[in-house]
């Protein structure tokens, strides 16, 4: 991984064609949530797909969370589909197989010149593409547990929502004097979630 990629740096806004075929940019599929990035070998690695079956049910509760996922792999769009289906995922992936992403992080997998895949990663950001945690997952047990995203997500959401706990004095004020900025989905920046205006 590039030395610049490293916790409180910005992630590149990469802009890939998903599983729809679709133009998707990082920034869009975030929004003003927390991120999850999945750097994935692909549909061939049984590794990945036994992670991408872990995180199908951790996906359920990011939805509700008000967390985004996004898996991207060097495989093609047809692969890309099949891997995304076979494991019964709803989030969005990429498909990279020009290997934009790969290069620019410096991950390729020198160790399998057949399928010359990136080397997994998974990347926790915080709202606008900032890293929040970094796991290398190129042994499987290098790859985080549904229990410690669900411990980084906790911790991400803690710093970026100002209403984290809404028993506090100042926020019961807060709201009592209509500054509903503060609070979700209120503030600035969730308000395109809803598709309002700021």
């Amino acid at each position: 991984m590039r030395a610049d990629i490293r916790p409180g740096a910005s992630f590149p806004d990469y802009e890939l064609t998903d599983h729809a075929a679709k133009r998707r940019k990082l920034s869009e599929l975030q929004g003003p949530d927390p991120l999850i990035v999945v750097l994935s070998r692909g549909a061939y690695c049984p590794k990945d797909r036994r992670q991408a079956e872990g995180l199908v049910h951790l996906h359920r509760d990011m939805e509700v969370g008000y967390c985004r996922l996004v898996t991207i792999s060097t495989d093609n769009l047809v692969a890309t589909n099949e891997y995304r289906t076979g494991v019964g995922a709803h989030w969005p992936f990429l498909s990279d197989p020009s290997r934009i992403v790969q290069k620019d992080l410096d991950i390729a997998e020198y160790t399998d010149p057949t399928n010359n895949p990136m080397i997994p990663h998974t990347i926790v950001l915080e709202p606008g593409l900032v890293v929040f945690k970094i796991y290398n997952g190129y042994w499987f047990f290098g790859r985080p547990t549904v229990g410690e995203l669900r411990r980084d997500l906790r911790d991400v959401l803690k710093k970026c929502r100002p209403d984290w706990d809404i028993q506090s004095p100042e926020l019961k004020a807060a709201w009592s004097q209509g500054k509903k900025d503060l609070f979700y989905p209120y503030g600035k920046g969730f308000a395109k979630v809803l598709g309002e205006q700021e």
